[in-house]
């Protein structure tokens, strides 16, 4: 739907997607939402994968538990096939590897020194950098300089001086640079940084991980909107926290200027509970903001391809696979509801049983969602459905198998 006429310049650059003619490329948002994002984006990456979708991503964008599977996308990326062509051996390359990382507990050691070592208590940052260190151990080597520019990834964070998206960006699309920063404070080229710590600043989740503090000087920053007299004072006490905490779907960076928009959503879904007394209401205040900003930039994405603003497809942890109207058959709505929404956001161990369900489930929506929406950017003949793990597509194993794991327990699990 283009904009219309009469309306300011400003606005229509500010609030409306470009005109068509001016857009270009596949963008894939991958959600936050800890561990349980992980694997389930990695059941629809497998199924975007198989047909021919996910070579044909121009940008990856991504937050918290998104950024880990981006990460990991783009130490695949100097042997990145053709458009339309499958990444080789999923199963080795891709999804073994991020399986076996959920396997591990990443939350508890760096916590346990932040609040039980007394020289961690007054310095900023521990225990996001002890995460930083988890990631580069266990996920990525890379350095910022070593992403590509194709496919384009895009890391989100968030800005706690200005309260907007930060982002760690391998090809600017107006400049064709590799940058970082956010159209508040400006952009500088990437520091000589690990790829972990953009992974680390953008899933250091509030309250548990402070923010990251960024220790760049305020010169560095350039062209940024933001002027007023005590600009290098807010740079030089800049610290990035978890991108959720803005965006969590990663839309910010991609929806003006891309020809689809396809957004995997492994984010927490909303659960109903009584009055917990004021230590809970505190909390229950906070969730219900959230909530409320999920689903503005959820109805406004969904209203987009409805009225044609957009085009893509958009498939979330609680939604069921009847939603599409397909004949692909996926877990029940009842059971996505009561134990699949529910599986908690930690970045502690997942269980074999945990991870099948939610990669059967982002496999199975993925797949029902580009039926719907896409079937003329998928490869001809399409592959059948083949689920990663039939085992548990039985409904009442999967009830048994996820009784417990919406509770997070003090120490995680190991």
């Amino acid at each position: 739907m283009e904009t219309m006429r009469g309306t300011p310049a400003h606005s229509r650059e500010t609030y409306t997607p470009r005109p068509r003619r001016r857009r270009s490329g596949i963008a894939l948002c991958l959600s936050g939402g800890g561990f349980r994002a992980v694997l389930f984006h990695l059941g629809a990456l497998r199924r975007l994968n198989e047909v021919g979708i996910l070579t044909q991503v121009r940008t990856f964008t991504s937050v918290s538990g998104g950024s880990i599977v981006a990460a990991h996308l783009a130490s695949l990326a100097p042997v990145w096939p053709d458009p339309g062509t499958p990444l080789p051996d999923w199963e080795r390359n891709v999804a073994a590897p991020l399986r076996a990382l959920t396997n591990r507990n990443l939350r508890t050691v760096p916590l346990a020194r932040r609040f039980f070592l007394p020289w961690y208590w007054f310095r900023s940052g521990t225990a996001v950098r002890d995460l930083e260190h988890a990631y580069a151990r266990h996920l990525t080597s890379l350095t910022l300089g070593d992403l590509p520019a194709r496919p384009r990834f895009v890391f989100c964070s968030t800005d706690m001086a200005f309260g907007v998206n930060w982002i760690f960006d391998s090809c600017s699309p107006d400049t064709g640079e590799a940058r970082l920063g956010d159209y508040q404070v400006g952009y500088a080229p990437f520091p000589d940084w690990p790829l972990a710590r953009a992974v680390a600043a953008s899933s250091c989740c509030p309250p548990f991980f402070d923010p990251l503090p960024l220790g760049l000087a305020p010169k560095d920053l350039k062209n940024g909107k933001y002027r007023l007299a005590d600009r290098d004072a807010l740079i030089a006490g800049l610290s990035l926290t978890d991108g959720g905490v803005y965006d969590n779907m990663g839309l910010e960076p991609v929806w003006k200027d891309h020809e689809f928009v396809l957004v995997s959503d492994g984010g927490a879904v909303f659960q109903q509970e009584g009055d917990r007394g004021l230590l809970g209401r505190l909390q229950r205040y906070h969730a219900v903001v959230d909530r409320q900003s999920r689903a503005l930039r959820k109805r406004w994405l969904i209203a987009g391809f409805i009225q044609g603003a957009f085009t893509g497809a958009y498939w979330g942890l609680g939604s069921a696979v009847a939603h599409y109207e397909t004949d692909v058959a996926g877990y029940s709505e009842d059971l996505v509801t009561e134990h699949i929404a529910r599986i908690r956001t930690d970045f502690d161990a997942f269980n074999s049983a945990e991870a099948a369900i939610l990669e059967n489930h982002g496999y199975l929506l993925a797949g029902a969602a580009v039926r719907r929406h896409l079937p003329h950017m998928t490869s001809d003949p399409t592959p059948s459905l083949v689920v990663p793990f039939p085992r548990w597509q039985r409904e009442n194993a999967v009830r048994t198998a996820l009784r417990r794991s919406h509770h997070r327990t003090l120490l995680g699990r190991w």
